[in-house]
């Protein structure tokens, strides 16, 4: 019983931590209006994004709070597993198995980001740096994020499954998930049948 009672205590700290993180990442994004591609609001930068480095690290600021970010999802989605009730245990495991597909992806896209791509510019190192930054609406950076948060789109699915119809609240949030998941696929089939591969 004790055991129980930490284990909630802890997703529920884990849950209160990852909402703040959320807020907080959300905010500093907003500084980062990109400078380049579809919405940009002016003065754009275009390939081979050569001045990127007068935006930083405003535009970088976020990334390091967004690593938190996913820190906290993926105890959010482990604490998750391990309150599930056990005939529901396949789906709180299979949200685990995305949710770590999407965070390994996510992480590596931002710590290359902040790590590799403005002191490469600094150093004068610019050879493939416009494949990997985040202004190139179609580089690898857009690319890896878009497999992340398509990943963690179908952890939510998954743990959606292990709230019951029984009751209003966890319907709420199973619907709550799903819609989540729905809302990711149905965005990405609209930008493919309008943009083909160009969806930045």
């Amino acid at each position: 019983m004790n055991e129980e009672k930490t284990i909630l205590k802890f997703a529920f700290y884990s849950s209160l931590s990852l909402v703040i993180m959320t807020i907080m990442t959300w905010a500093f994004a907003m500084i980062a209006v990109p400078p380049a591609g579809p919405y940009c609001p002016g003065d754009c930068m275009s390939y081979p994004f050569s001045d990127m480095l007068l935006y930083y690290p405003r535009d970088y600021y976020w990334m390091y709070l967004a690593i938190f970010q996913v820190f906290g999802y993926l105890i959010f989605i482990v604490s998750n597993h391990f309150i599930t009730r056990i005939e529901k245990k396949l789906f709180s495991f299979l949200s685990v198995t995305f949710a770590l597909i999407s965070g390994i992806v996510l992480l590596v896209a931002y710590f290359i980001q902040f790590s590799v791509v403005p002191i490469s510019m600094m150093e004068g190192e610019t050879e493939g740096i416009a494949l990997l930054t985040q202004y190139n609406g179609h580089g690898v950076f857009i690319a890896m994020e878009d497999l992340g948060y398509i990943t963690m789109s179908i952890s939510f699915l998954f743990l959606a499954f292990t709230f019951s119809l029984k009751n209003r609240l966890e319907r709420t949030i199973r619907w709550v998930l799903i819609m989540a998941f729905l809302f990711t696929v149905v965005a990405f089939i609209y930008y493919s049948i309008n943009f083909g591969i160009d969806r930045s």
